[in-house]
C-alpha cells in the first residue's frame, strides 16, 4: 500500500511514468543478473511492481489498487499466452521433427553439395537461417556444429568461418522472423501482421547475415583457431556424419515443407488480403493462413516424415513431442510473463510521457529503440526479455497516438538488431558457442560477441537507410 500512495503523490509530476519504467527495467536486471531469480517469476513480479506504482489502472476505480494491479498483470498473461502459445509449441515440434528425422541434416547437406565446398560458409548461412525460423538458435547450433566441424576437418582450414557462418544465420532469424519467441511476441505487442512480417523479417535479414559471414571470413584470415574436438563431439563421430549415406535421410523437398510451406501459406494469405478479402478461394485461403492452422500443417508434415522416416508408431510420436512441449511451456512462459510486463507499461502511461518528452527535439524512436534493446541485452543478457520488454515500451509510445512517418515493422527490426548487441558472459549463447566449438572466453568475446555487435550495427544502419527509401513499407 505505500507503494501506491508513492505513486498517488508522486503522479502529478509529469515525469513519474519514466521513475515507474526504469524502476521496473531495474528491477528485471537485478533479479535475472544478479540474483539469479527466473525470468518467468522476475517479469510477472516486475509487471505487478508496475502496476502498483501506477497512478492509475484499468478498472480500478474505488478497489484496492494492489489487488487490481495483481489481477490485471494476470489478465495481461493470459492474453498473451492465448496469442502465442500454440505456435511456439508447435514450432517445437517441428524442430526436433526436422532433426529426429535427418532433415535437417539433409537440408544442410543438399545446400552443400548445390553451393559446393568451397561456399561452404555461404551453404551454412543459408541453412542456419532457415533452420532457426522455427527452431531455437541454441538448437540450432548443436545440429550444425558437428556438420561445420567436418567440413573444416575434411578441408583442414576455416574452421571460425564456418561456426561464424552457422552463428551469422541463425541469430538473424531467432530475432527477426517469427514464431520464434521473442519476433512473435512483438507482432502481437506492435500489432504488426504477421504475414508481412515474416517477409520483413527474411528481406530486412539477408543483409545483415551475409555481412556477418564476410565478418566472419574477416575473423579466419586473422585469427589461428583451427578445429577442435568439444565436449560430446569427437573425431570419430565427424566421421561418421562425413560417411552418412543420402538415401538414410528423407528427401531435401519433404525435409523444406514443414518449415518453407507455413511460412508461405501465412505470407501468401497477407499478400492476398491486398488485393481482396472476398471469395471462396479468400475465406479457404484465410482459414489456411492462419498462423495457428499454417503452423499445424507444417507440424503434421513433420511428424508424418519422422514417422516414415524412423518407422514409428503413434503411441512413439506422442514419446517425441514431450520434450519439446516441456522446452516450449517454459518458453511460453517466459514470453507470456514478458507479454504482461509490457502490457503494464503502457497501462502506466509510460508512452504518453515519453511521447511529450521527445515532442520536436527531433529524437528517432528507431534508434531509441535499438539503443533500448541493446542496454537491455547486455545488462540481463537475453535477447528474447530485451525484445519483449522494449517492444512494450515502445508499444506505449506509439499507442499514443505518436504520428511515426513510416511503418512500424521498422521499429520491430531496430528492437531485433538491438537485442544482438552485447553478448558476454550472462547470455546462454555465449556459453553455447563457447563450450560446443571449443572455444576460449577470450576467443569467443573477440568472435562471437563481436560478430554479433557487427550484425547489430549493421541491421540498425539497413532499417535507418531502408526507411528513408520505403516509408511505407507494408502499411
Amino acid at each position: 500500500m505505500h507503494l501506491y500512495l508513492l505513486a498517488q503523490t508522486e503522479a502529478s509530476g509529469s515525469y513519474w511514468p519514466f521513475t515507474v519504467l526504469a524502476l521496473g527495467i531495474l528491477f528485471v536486471v537485478v533479479a535475472i543478473a544478479v540474483f539469479r531469480i527466473h525470468a518467468f517469476i522476475s517479469l510477472i513480479l516486475a509487471a505487478v511492481l508496475v502496476g502498483t506504482l501506477s497512478s492509475s489502472l484499468p478498472g480500478g476505480e474505488g478497489a484496492n489498487h494492489i489487488v487490481t494491479a495483481i489481477g490485471l498483470s494476470m489478465t495481461e498473461f493470459g492474453a498473451t499466452a492465448g496469442k502465442i502459445a500454440w505456435v511456439i509449441a508447435l514450432a517445437a515440434i517441428i524442430g526436433v521433427c526436422l532433426m529426429e528425422s535427418g532433415a535437417a541434416d539433409r537440408i544442410v547437406r543438399g545446400m552443400v553439395r548445390t553451393l559446393g565446398e568451397k561456399r561452404a560458409g555461404v551453404a551454412l548461412v543459408l541453412c542456419s537461417f532457415f533452420l532457426s525460423i522455427p527452431v531455437f538458435f541454441d538448437t540450432v547450433f548443436f545440429l550444425l556444429i558437428p556438420l561445420a566441424q567436418a567440413l573444416a576437418f575434411r578441408l583442414g582450414k576455416h574452421y571460425l568461418y564456418f561456426v561464424m557462418a552457422m552463428c551469422s544465420g541463425g541469430v538473424i532469424t531467432h530475432g527477426l522472423v517469427p514464431p520464434t519467441p521473442g519476433p512473435l511476441v512483438m507482432v502481437e505487442t506492435l500489432n504488426l501482421n504477421l504475414g508481412f512480417t515474416i517477409i520483413a523479417g527474411i528481406g530486412l535479414g539477408l543483409i545483415p547475415a551475409f555481412a556477418g559471414l564476410y565478418f566472419g571470413k574477416w575473423l579466419d584470415s586473422r585469427m589461428n583457431i583451427q578445429f577442435r574436438e568439444s565436449p560430446g563431439i569427437k573425431i570419430a563421430d565427424i566421421e561418421a556424419i562425413v560417411s552418412k549415406k543420402d538415401n538414410e535421410l528423407p528427401s531435401f523437398l519433404v525435409s523444406m515443407l514443414p518449415v518453407a510451406l507455413p511460412v508461405f501459406l501465412i505470407a501468401f494469405t497477407s499478400f492476398l488480403a491486398i488485393w481482396t478479402t472476398e471469395g471462396t478461394f479468400y475465406s479457404a485461403m484465410e482459414i489456411l493462413g492462419n498462423k495457428n492452422v499454417a503452423m499445424f500443417i507444417g507440424t503434421l508434415i513433420a511428424l508424418h516424415t519422422l514417422a516414415k522416416q524412423k518407422g514409428v508408431s503413434l503411441k512413439s510420436l506422442g514419446n517425441v513431442m514431450e520434450g519439446p512441449l516441456g522446452t516450449a511451456g517454459t518458453i511460453i512462459l517466459i514470453t507470456s510473463a514478458g507479454g504482461a510486463f509490457g502490457a503494464m507499461i503502457r497501462h502506466a502511461g509510460v508512452g504518453d510521457a515519453i511521447s511529450m518528452a521527445s515532442k520536436d527535439t527531433g529524437l528517432s524512436l528507431i534508434i531509441l529503440s535499438w539503443v533500448v534493446a541493446a542496454v537491455l541485452k547486455v545488462a540481463q543478457g537475453s535477447g528474447t526479455v530485451s525484445m519483449i520488454t522494449t517492444s512494450g515500451i515502445v508499444a506505449a509510445i506509439i499507442g499514443s497516438g505518436i504520428d511515426l512517418g513510416y511503418s512500424p515493422i521498422y521499429l520491430f527490426a531496430a528492437i531485433a538488431f538491438g537485442s544482438q548487441v552485447g553478448s558476454w558472459m550472462n547470455d546462454s549463447g555465449f556459453w553455447i558457442v563457447c563450450k560446443l566449438s571449443g572455444f576460449t572466453e577470450k576467443e569467443t568475446l573477440r568472435t562471437w560477441s563481436a560478430l554479433l555487435a557487427f550484425i547489430g550495427v549493421i541491421g540498425i544502419i539497413e532499417v535507418l537507410i531502408v526507411s528513408a527509401i520505403v516509408p511505407n513499407l507494408f502499411m
